[in-house]
């Protein structure tokens, strides 16, 4: 009975660790995406530069393929060990424990490969100016789309201030994506009218920022680490699960003293269902019943007599 309710007990945490999987894994698939096309606007701003390698640098380890691939694989892993808990199939159970021990390693080798402290500096900031003077050209509307995207994301204008654009290009005002409210020809009615409907502060220092690292960044680290930890104690309690249920379908050693003990009860039972001659209260005729099931009478033998002739 307590081998019982140990393995539902058992079967009920694999039960929550693999929803959790299934939660973690979304978690990092959604925010992965989001922040992979802000990175990407980035590093088309940062191209050929020392802030290109250090965004690779910080963010690769979240945003990597492999890492994207292994939590589309985590979601199917965690179905096959809900089957696997929910039928207590051996094999299903044993797969999931080998593919989860697969993942893990995987995970720890990524985050050992790639971890490495960025090096870049507020001076590197500077650099971006060298990507400006392109814009709004027809050969270049890939930055131009990087520049209108970071501007209006970040909520911010040039590299250092929005006069940058001004010094950098042949523009009379900054561009629409500048305006804190946008609309065809807000800069232009900004420059001329009011420029507090201008973003004052530069794209620089958030670059900076963004590539130091963001909460999304901390958010996609914590889950993974999380999901480590899940992995490591869902391994344990299927290895645990494994041999509960291997010990109940592994055939009774007829030497084990449990064994021997159900043999001289079944023993003991039968044994006081057979007649005892012992016993004053059986009736004689129960005493000789044989074991067919018939009684047997015994005939008394008469002494011999011979006959006289009259």
């Amino acid at each position: 009975m307590a081998r019982e309710d140990s393995v539902k007990c058992l079967r009920c945490l694999l039960y929550a660790l693999n929803f959790l999987f299934w939660l973690m894994a979304l978690c990092v698939l959604g925010v992965a995406t989001c922040l992979r096309d802000h990175l990407n606007n980035v590093l088309t701003l940062t191209a050929d530069t020392r802030l290109e390698e250090a965004a690779v640098l910080t963010y690769s380890p979240v945003v990597h393929p492999v890492v994207i691939a292994v939590c589309c694989f985590l979601i199917i892993v965690a179905m096959v060990g809900y089957c696997g808990t929910l039928k207590c199939n051996l094999l299903l159970l044993s797969w999931y424990f080998g593919s989860l021990m697969v993942i893990f390693c995987v995970e720890l080798a990524s985050g050992v490969w790639t971890y490495d402290e960025p090096k870049v500096q507020r001076s590197d900031m500077i650099s971006l100016k060298s990507r400006m003077p392109h814009f709004g050209l027809q050969r270049y509307q890939w930055l131009t789309h990087a520049w209108n995207s970071i501007q209006t994301e970040l909520k911010c204008c040039g590299v250092i201030y929005f006069t940058d654009w001004l010094e950098m290009t042949e523009m009379e005002w900054p561009p629409d994506s500048c305006c804190s409210h946008q609309y065809p020809g807000c800069a232009r009615h900004a420059h001329y009218h009011d420029l507090s409907d201008v973003h004052q502060e530069g794209c620089g220092p958030k670059i900076y920022s963004f590539i130091r690292g963001t909460k999304q960044l901390q958010v996609l680290r914590f889950l993974g680490v999380s999901i480590g930890v899940a992995q490591i104690l869902a391994m344990t309690l299927t290895v645990t699960l494994l041999w509960a249920l291997y010990y109940d379908h592994k055939p009774p050693d007829p030497a084990s003293p449990d064994t021997l003990t159900h043999i001289h009860a079944h023993s003991s039972a039968e044994d006081s269902l057979k007649p005892s001659h012992s016993n004053p209260r059986v009736p004689e005729a129960w005493a000789n019943m044989s074991p067919n099931g018939h009684t047997q009478f015994e005939m008394e033998q008469l002494p011999y007599q011979p006959v006289r002739p009259d």
